[in-house]
């Protein structure tokens, strides 16, 4: 679910934490990136742990992220950047309902296994996903918000998408609601 972990937490980390300046290249990337480490690793897997939400879907991996940006940066713009990774992967494990793996969401400390999906093989759960209606709704929810922010932030501009590109900042007025 790509357009659902991007948009939806760009939409969500713009509202709280209310920062004109931050980074979204770093937050989006955090936003996907436990789909990017498990999914390949899982299809690849199939057999033995029957799911794509492996380690990365867990606890242990997002506090691990933010523990290393704490460790291995300075505070100031750097510390800033690679914290909006940190938090992207913690959106994503809110977004993925992950409290409704339990095994997987606190792996390693409830065993060593992972919630399966009960599918036999990796084709039948692509099947299963593009079937299922909520993940379409999800899709259309942070594509909806995505293209609005596109809207606003005068994206349509190349020199706006060059700006997006090269600082990772949108124009785009952060809304009081």
């Amino acid at each position: 679910m790509l357009f659902w972990h991007v948009g939806a937490t760009i939409a969500f980390v713009r509202y709280a934490f209310r920062d004109q300046n931050m980074d979204l290249r770093f937050l989006a990337f955090g936003a996907i990136l436990p789909d990017v480490i498990d999914t390949p690793i899982g299809a690849i897997g199939w057999s033995s742990f029957q799911t794509v939400r492996l380690w990365s879907h867990g606890i242990a991996a997002a506090s691990l992220a933010m523990v290393a940006v704490l460790v291995f940066t300075r505070r100031g713009p750097s510390r800033k950047r690679w914290m909006l990774l940190a938090v992207g992967v913690m959106m994503h494990l809110l977004l993925d309902v992950m409290w409704n793996e339990p095994a997987t969401l606190w792996w390693p400390f409830l065993g060593s296994g992972f919630t399966a999906t009960g599918v036999p093989t990796f084709a039948g759960f692509v099947i299963d996903v593009l079937r299922n209606p909520v993940m379409w709704v999800g899709e259309a929810v942070g594509l909806g918000y995505l293209v609005v922010l596109w809207r606003r932030a005068g994206l349509s501009d190349s020199e706006a998408r060059k700006a997006l590109v090269r600082t990772g900042t949108v124009s785009a007025a952060i809304d009081s609601g």
